[in-house]
């Protein structure tokens, strides 16, 4: 008789083979609880805070337009008053209608971003039949408040969620906070560092008839005035080619803007800049 595969990967056999539930997060907390975020990290109270040393992700903006939505994030992550990355990625694919950011610890948001991407194809590929946004924006609050304990040690992870809904055939977005609960904001929205100053300029030039492009426009406008008034916030640096990212999601899936249209956006808002600092007015009217 031929000796039982027992697998040579992290999971046993019996665990691959086994019918379980929809659920990834459930299938590691079974199996393997030290792959999720923070699971190998020290529990409360065994060591002191060290949530300063860790590197923070910032700025990240989001506003619907009519047909899609618009996402798009700083590369700025920062350690204290130190910058400690000048292109890192928060902006993350979770499948053909939705994407993910996040401001806050960023070893922490890379993995709960990639966790969630798993979570929604294992969803999948296990009911025969994608999720909804709405209950993607439930799997995302679970994910969140599983990462409680971590959060009050101070590795603090907040994500933003957009996504095209087939349904409603419009673009929509849901925050969240540290526990987990989800709230979906109507129009636009910014997390992290500098979103007080992102959330000015989205409201002063936010309209209901934006273009696509002018939406992504409005987004680096936003993101140019938050690096202008908060030092962890990371604006487009031309020198060394370094730009936002840039997620757009309609009715035909999500696209990732080229680092060359980017580029042109950018360097369009830096020449407006030239000429007036302070960016663009709004009408009164």
């Amino acid at each position: 008789m031929s000796p039982v595969f027992e697998g040579t990967g992290p999971f046993p056999h019996s665990a691959l083979t086994r019918a379980g539930s929809s659920s990834f997060v459930d299938f590691l907390r079974a199996h393997n609880p030290e792959l999720l975020p923070g699971g190998n990290a020290p529990r409360s109270g065994t060591h002191s805070d060290a949530s300063h040393l860790t590197p923070e992700g910032t700025t990240i903006v989001a506003l619907t337009f009519p047909g899609g939505v618009v996402l798009s994030g700083d590369r700025r992550a920062t350690s204290g008053n130190v910058i400690a990355n000048r292109d890192i990625e928060k902006l993350y694919r979770t499948d053909e209608f939705s994407a993910v950011a996040f401001a806050g610890a960023a070893g922490f948001g890379i993995e709960l971003a990639k966790l969630f991407r798993v979570q929604l194809e294992h969803y999948e590929k296990m009911e025969g039949r994608p999720l909804s946004l709405e209950g993607k924006a439930n799997q995302l609050a679970a994910l969140v408040r599983g990462n409680l304990g971590m959060a009050m040690q101070g590795f603090v992870v907040v994500p933003l969620l957009v996504g095209f809904d087939e349904g409603a055939e419009r673009g929509r977005i849901f925050s969240y906070d540290p526990v987990g609960a989800r709230y979906e904001e109507h129009q636009h929205h910014s997390i992290g560092s500098g979103s007080v100053y992102a959330r000015g300029s989205l409201k002063k030039l936010y309209t209901d008839e934006l273009s696509q492009n002018d939406a992504v426009l409005v987004a680096l406008q936003a993101l140019y005035d938050a690096a202008d008034d908060d030092t962890a916030t990371g604006g487009p640096d031309v020198h060394r080619k370094i730009y936002p990212l840039v997620d757009v999601i309609t009715d035909e899936g999500h696209r990732r803007l080229p680092e060359a249209e980017i580029a042109e956006f950018a360097e369009t808002v830096v020449r407006g800049r030239a000429e007036r600092p302070d960016g663009p007015t709004a009408s009164v009217r």
